[in-house]
């Protein structure tokens, strides 16, 4: 079934994941330049990363809220935030950025952040029932 009616730890998951994404969303696109200079990261990845954010934010509030979820949706939340983790590991790996140890600090604490969200939408979708039709 495709439907299913979230478990409360499922709704949890995409709520924290919405205001924590949406707090950062903001604080990246208001101190981009600030928090630019002070991480030696480009003001225009940062800009840009919490612009892409902010709708991201918005949709997992509103999943959060929705008595039932459509599983491929639950999986589309998951499948995003393992690439924002493999992407903000691999610019460091690859040298595409260069930040200092405030810097590198923040991308990894923010990628574990994600990656125990993702963990968590996962656990609560495997434990969700399926919504009755």
């Amino acid at each position: 079934m495709n439907a299913l009616q979230p478990t409360p730890m499922l709704r949890n998951a995409l709520l924290l994941d919405g205001l924590l994404s949406g707090v950062t969303g903001l604080l990246l696109v208001l101190a981009a330049g600030w928090l630019g200079a002070f991480l030696e990261l480009p003001r225009m990845l940062l800009l840009v990363a919490g612009s892409a954010l902010l709708p991201f934010a918005a949709l997992l509030v509103w999943l959060s809220n929705r008595a039932e979820i459509s599983r491929q949706a639950i999986w589309a939340v998951i499948a995003v935030n393992a690439l924002w983790v493999i992407d903000s590991l691999l610019v460091l790996v690859i040298g595409w950025v260069s930040p200092n140890l405030f810097g590198y600090a923040f991308v990894i604490a923010q990628a574990l952040a994600v990656a125990l969200l993702a963990e968590l939408q996962w656990f609560g979708l495997k434990h969700s029932q399926a919504a009755a039709v």
